[in-house]
């Protein structure tokens, strides 16, 4: 990913797609752990893996493919991703090279100007997910950024969520359509609620936005908005 490129940032939906990974040392073991959480269905080509990884193949959660990886591998997969992080260079390149003929995209931090995506710090919280990029020029300052977010925002705000999802169902039953919805959580949400979640009082944040979204209702109705 050389010259002055805009990355497109992206949520991927990944819940049972096959995803590839060539080798089985560290990396390759972080990569696996984050595709598993995302749902995916994983593959490691690498003659040796980690303890980890080998545990998780035991265990029936990534398949391993215990053998150097060599052309036609990936086509037999069709994954989704593949992650090129074997110590073999050549490996990686040749991988690269199938993984572009079958249309899948391609993670390599060796060979950056053959990488299409790269996987950004980030911190989860429930269905919150931030993510802090840097584009690969400071993974550094990126880390830093992202243990900043971490203090910020708290555990509190997945478990508002949830709070959100009933109150979202509920709001949906107010006549109006969504473009009136979108008005009512416009002018109800503020930066006061998120103060609120942040410092754990989630039973007022949710009173005053209830408040917010019927005021919001009774004005609409009395057309004083």
């Amino acid at each position: 990913m050389e010259g002055d490129w805009v990355l497109y940032p992206l949520n991927l939906e990944l819940e049972g797609r096959n995803c590839a990974i060539i080798g089985g040392g560290q990396v390759a073991a972080r990569k696996a752990a984050g595709l598993l959480a995302a749902g995916a269905q994983v593959t490691v080509i690498a003659p040796a893996v980690t303890d980890s990884l080998q545990e998780l193949a035991a265990s029936g959660r990534i398949k391993w493919v215990q053998e150097p990886y060599r052309q036609g591998m990936l086509a037999v997969l069709a994954p989704v991703l593949v992650f090129c992080t074997a110590d073999d260079n050549a490996a990686n390149q040749a991988a690269v090279t199938e993984a572009r003929q079958i249309g899948a995209l391609v993670n390599a931090a060796s060979l950056p100007e053959d990488t299409d995506f790269t996987v950004p710090s980030h911190i989860e919280r429930g269905d919150l997910l931030l993510t802090v990029s840097t584009g690969g020029v400071s993974p550094a300052f990126a880390k830093l950024l992202r243990e900043r977010l971490e203090r910020e925002y708290p555990k509190t705000f997945g478990e508002f969520l949830e709070r959100l999802a009933v109150l979202r169902q509920e709001v949906k039953g107010i006549p109006g359509g969504s473009r009136e919805h979108e008005r009512l959580w416009r002018l109800a949400l503020s930066d006061g609620i998120i103060d609120l979640v942040r410092d754990g009082r989630l039973d007022q944040a949710e009173e005053e936005l209830r408040n917010g979204i019927a005021n919001a209702g009774i004005k609409s109705q009395d057309g004083t908005c």
